[in-house]
């Protein structure tokens, strides 16, 4: 009797299984008919536009590409340039109509270090309109320092001349010639920035780089699909320029269709691609938008290109499909028997997923809030909504919500003691805000990766009413503070906004809390702020007390230092009333101003202070609180009258011997010059070179010359090297420099004094 129900069972299983093989395979032998049928269809009548699109978007790629690179280097050029115009050295190239050719040798040799260090600039011009000079550095062509009649880059004395008609850090595509009389030209992109005050009708100074054209144009290439094409680029002055080269012009009297099509289709238009005949040839003309520059990337490529290939590419396809569909039937077969023995392993396997799921939701929905409030996550599709709904986020950004934003005061001391549980304490300050909250609120909480936890309130849904109103936290928000001082030992500082409504409010009013929450700098430390009333005051209002300003500095110099607190004191506490724009406003100011009397100070006092302004007050981010920002202040004022009562000297013949010392040492050092020495005694470079004459008689910068060329004469006499070896040993950055100083003071050439050591030695 069991065998017979053991048997009954097996052969009932056995039907289940072959009628559910037959199933599996009807089904999957209709899917498969019917997918060749549709995919053919769709394919023959979408190929083309396929294709077309395919090539559109490696075009777009590439374009888009140089586009970035130029861009890029735009800001690399433009970050360059005001580099230069605050480094001292080279700046007394600028602005200074004779400087010393120890000043001259130093910015040469700095302005090389910038070249040697971004091998994407072909050359770097520094122009000073008083003496009408450029000084260049150039990885190819001439270097060094020349009137504009013997530069052989005349075109950029034509630019300077007619800087006007020029944006600052527009790039300017050209070529110029290497060296004068030589037919070679360099192509490049010149960033031009200068400096012209009053009418702005005059130069007074310009800093010129130029970047090579084959770094930025290495990715405008004929692209991935290897159809036949031209590059162009529409600049913002309405040149075009093609994408080989991208230097030399295409005329629009030899191209009057292609001019067309710029003029009615392209121009000022958003990326895209249509087909046109151009210049009597059928093809896809792919674009890209302007660009931060206003430049548009334009790539043309014959239409029989990219059909033919297509052509081929669908007729191999359609063959392909007929060997499916004659394969079908048995494949499908064969497959459907062995689908049946997995199923359990299958759900076994989905179970394991969804527990890893689980496990991995948390920092999912960690993730998508965080970019949801940083504003990189759209929320515009039902799709994002079923994403948030999948990760489990409970608030409906659609209704009603708040933002409330804790942050942990004194961060960097609590960081420093607890920083292996900085992110245990983060999660604890989220759990209980959002315990407190969540009876009232739909809540989520995302840890910012800061000194900060931020809490989204959002409208409860009571019963079966969705269009419950938004309750005011303002009696939760104490609530949290206290629950967490008292479990977790820890103040925390609290911003709320007011209520919002739909995904577009999100990003802007974090941006809003996250600014509100800068005013716990006046509150101090377990503050309660409301946005909406701290973002209502207007910096515009605010007026930096100037008077006020001028007696702080009258106090400093005078050494009056209790008045000078007073006063700084009352010049921040002002800004409270303002945004904390107004106190960033206030507190550079007066940083800028201390540094001048301190500058004029050491000068005139001869003092050295043991740490500058900037070891005090390093930045306004360093400081929590108003009382710490003043007392920084305070503590520098206090060492700048600590410094003025005791005025220190040094020994001038100890002076003198280190001065010597540091030369006999260093001369091979290019930067080697009286600032370097004064500033590595501590001293004023008019106080080191004043006390140094009047016990020497000699100038510092002449005795680092004569040591210089007297180590010239020891290795011209004991050696064999190249004289560009020896002058880049004894700290002369080209070998012609040494070649005039050495005539100049031994009235004799290098060469030929080593002819004539040789000469006399041979006697």
């Amino acid at each position: 009797m069991g065998g017979s129900i053991v048997t009954g069972r097996h052969l009932f299983k056995t039907y289940e299984n072959r009628k559910l093989y037959s199933m599996l395979l009807l089904s999957t032998t209709l899917c498969i008919a019917a997918t060749l049928l549709l995919s053919s269809y769709i394919f023959y009548a979408n190929s083309v536009r396929i294709g077309l699109n395919q090539v559109y978007q490696s075009d777009l790629g590439s374009l888009t590409q140089t586009s970035k690179v130029v861009v890029g280097m735009t800001q690399s050029a433009q970050s360059l340039s005001f580099q230069m115009y605050r480094n001292t050295t080279i700046s007394k190239l600028m602005f200074y109509e004779n400087p010393s050719i120890y000043d001259v040798t130093a910015a040469t040799g700095e302005l090389a270090g910038y070249l040697s260090s971004m091998p994407f600039i072909e050359s770097i011009y520094v122009y000073n309109a008083k003496s009408g000079l450029l000084h260049i550095a150039s990885n190819q062509g001439q270097s060094g320092t020349f009137t504009k009649e013997e530069l052989a880059d005349t075109g950029i004395v034509e630019i300077l001349g007619r800087f006007q008609d020029y944006k600052p850090f527009t790039p300017i595509p050209r070529r110029y010639s290497v060296q004068q009389g030589d037919s070679r030209t360099i192509g490049v992109y010149t960033y031009l920035c200068y400096e012209a005050i009053g009418t702005g009708t005059n130069m007074d100074s310009a800093v010129i780089v130029n970047i090579s054209a084959s770094w930025i144009n290495k990715d405008l290439g004929q692209g991935d699909t290897g159809a036949a094409g031209i590059s162009y680029i529409l600049d913002d002055r309405g040149r075009l320029l093609t994408g080989d080269g991208l230097l030399a012009g295409v005329p629009a009297g030899q191209a009057p269709e292609l001019q067309a099509v710029l003029d009615h289709d392209i121009r000022g238009q958003e990326s895209g691609y249509f087909v046109k005949e151009v210049d009597g040839t059928k093809s896809l003309v792919s674009y890209t938008s302007p660009d931060p520059l206003g430049w548009q990337y334009i790539r043309i490529t014959p239409y029989k290109q990219i059909t033919g290939k297509i052509s081929a590419v669908r007729t191999t396809s359609i063959s392909i499909a007929g060997g499916i569909l004659a394969a079908g039937l048995l494949i499908s077969w064969l497959l459907s028997r062995f689908l049946y023995r997995p199923f359990h392993a299958m759900a076994s396997k989905v179970s394991t997923l969804e527990s890893e799921k689980r496990n991995a939701l948390y920092p999912l929905k960690q993730a998508l809030l965080r970019s949801l409030v940083q504003g990189t996550q759209p929320l515009r599709t039902e799709a994002h909504w079923n994403k948030l709904k999948e990760a489990g986020i409970t608030v409906d950004f659609r209704r009603d919500y708040r933002l409330v934003l804790l942050r942990i005061d004194g961060f960097e001391a609590f960081r420093e003691m607890h920083g292996d549980d900085l992110t245990v304490y983060q999660f604890a300050v989220m759990n209980i805000a959002s315990e407190i909250a969540s009876p009232a609120f739909r809540t989520e909480t995302v840890d910012l990766a800061e000194n900060g936890v931020l809490l989204i309130l959002g409208a409860p849904e009571v019963g079966d009413s969705p269009e419950a109103s938004l309750p005011d936290p303002g009696m939760l928000l104490p609530e949290i503070r206290r629950s967490v001082l008292d479990y977790l030992k820890l103040s925390v500082s609290i911003t709320c906004s007011p209520a919002a409504c739909g995904p577009e409010a999100l990003h802007p009013l974090y941006r809003q809390v996250k600014e509100a929450a800068l005013h716990r700098f006046f509150l101090g430390p377990g503050c309660l702020i409301a946005s909406e009333e701290v973002l209502q005051r207007k910096t515009a209002d605010y007026l930096f007390p100037v008077d006020k300003e001028r007696r702080m500095t009258e106090a400093l110099m005078a050494g009056k230092t209790e008045e000078a607190k007073g006063l700084l004191a009352e010049m921040l506490q002002e800004t409270a009333a303002y945004p904390f724009g107004a106190l960033q406003l206030a507190a550079s100011r007066l940083t800028a101003t201390i540094g001048t009397v301190v500058t004029a100070v050491q000068k005139n006092g001869h003092l050295e202070l043991g740490r500058g302004l900037e070891a005090y007050v390093p930045s306004l981010h360093g400081f929590e609180s108003l009382q710490e920002l003043q007392g920084a202040f305070f503590s520098f004022f206090e060492e700048l009258r600590s410094r003025q009562a005791e005025k220190r000297s040094l020994k001038q013949e100890d002076l003198v011997r280190r001065v010597n010392d540091m030369i006999d040492r260093e001369y091979g050092d290019p930067n080697l010059c009286l600032n370097k020495i004064a500033d590595s005694l501590g001293l004023s470079s008019i106080h080191l070179s004043r006390v140094y004459k009047q016990l020497t008689l000699l100038a510092i910068v002449d005795v680092i010359n004569t040591t210089r060329l007297e180590q010239a004469k020891r290795l011209l006499q004991e050696t064999d090297l190249p004289v560009a070896e020896i002058a880049e040993r004894i700290g002369y950055t080209s070998s012609s420099y040494l070649y005039r100083m050495f005539k100049k003071n031994f009235g004799v050439t290098p060469t030929d004094f080593r002819k004539a050591q040789l000469q006399a030695g041979e006697r």
